[in-house]
């Protein structure tokens, strides 16, 4: 049979999604239990016991499980169809569609509708949450978040360069996709979403978006590519891209990106796509 990225796979030797019969081999199969996220973040590993994130979910975010077992559930994102290993306690059975998801990089989840309260929870952008709007919060059932860092989940922002300019001084996490820390591509991903536009989570996977441009001719939201990493351009000189260089994500002249990476093991650029 035809070989599967297993990121993008909901499938083991063992267990494979049900939609997948026919197409892959498995000793057997299972329908989706339709779940959410119901902490501020969950982590996704790409198998039990891996010493690190593969990547990081919100509050609210679809994950369909297969299975649950040893306090992890395995299943596949929905949005982007990541498919990992989640802890179990992170999860809530699906509720009722979303209606608002945070807009700023960073929000707060209070018990009451009151700013001196202890908060519950820091949320992040594109965390997703059904609500009303009461006063200066939204009220939903998880707590109180300020209005002004909220909005309706049809509206996107209008530019998604600017959403990624928003991280500047978030902290360096390999498979970080949050205000408390976001990746290479971890970055590239949560702006594009924030926008309303699809995207991938890793950056392989993000290097066959758009269209090749030169590099001559880069300009602002165009991705330039390193083996295993991605960084946005915010003119044609800046990148803007978070980095274990200076664990945080950062601005700096791409030319000095080029240079110091160059000398690493990522070696030069290996591409240059516009968005379209």
């Amino acid at each position: 049979m035809a070989a599967h990225d297993p990121r993008l796979t909901p499938a083991r030797p063992d267990l494979a999604a049900l939609s997948l019969r026919g197409q892959v081999e498995a000793a057997r199969f299972a329908a989706p239990t339709p779940m959410q996220v119901s902490r501020a973040t969950a982590p996704l590993f790409s198998r039990p016991g891996a010493k690190g994130y593969a990547a990081e979910l919100l509050m609210g975010a679809a994950f369909d499980v297969y299975e649950t077992a040893g306090g992890l559930a395995w299943g596949q994102a929905a949005r982007d169809g990541y498919v990992g290993y989640v802890p179990a306690e992170a999860l809530a059975p699906a509720g009722a569609a979303p209606t608002h998801r945070i807009a700023s990089v960073r929000s707060t989840l209070y018990p009451a509708a009151d700013i001196k309260t202890r908060p519950l929870a820091a949320l992040s952008l594109n965390a997703r949450l059904r609500g009303r709007i009461e006063g200066e919060f939204l009220a939903c059932a998880e707590g109180w978040v300020p209005a002004v860092h909220v909005a309706p989940i049809e509206t996107p922002a209008a530019d998604w360069v600017a959403a990624a300019e928003s991280f500047v001084g978030t902290p360096y996490l390999w498979g970080g996709g949050s205000g408390a820390g976001i990746d290479c591509s971890g970055l590239v991903q949560a702006a594009r979403w924030a926008a309303g536009f699809d995207c991938p989570r890793d950056s392989d996977m993000q290097a066959g978006l758009g269209q090749p441009v030169e590099p001559q001719r880069l300009a602002r939201g165009d991705l330039v590519f390193w083996k295993g990493h991605v960084g946005v351009m915010l003119d044609s000189e800046r990148l803007l891209h978070a980095n274990a260089h200076h664990m945080a994500c950062a601005v700096e002249p791409l030319a000095q990106a080029v240079s110091r990476i160059g000398a690493g093991d990522a070696g030069p650029p290996t591409g240059f796509r516009r968005l379209d």
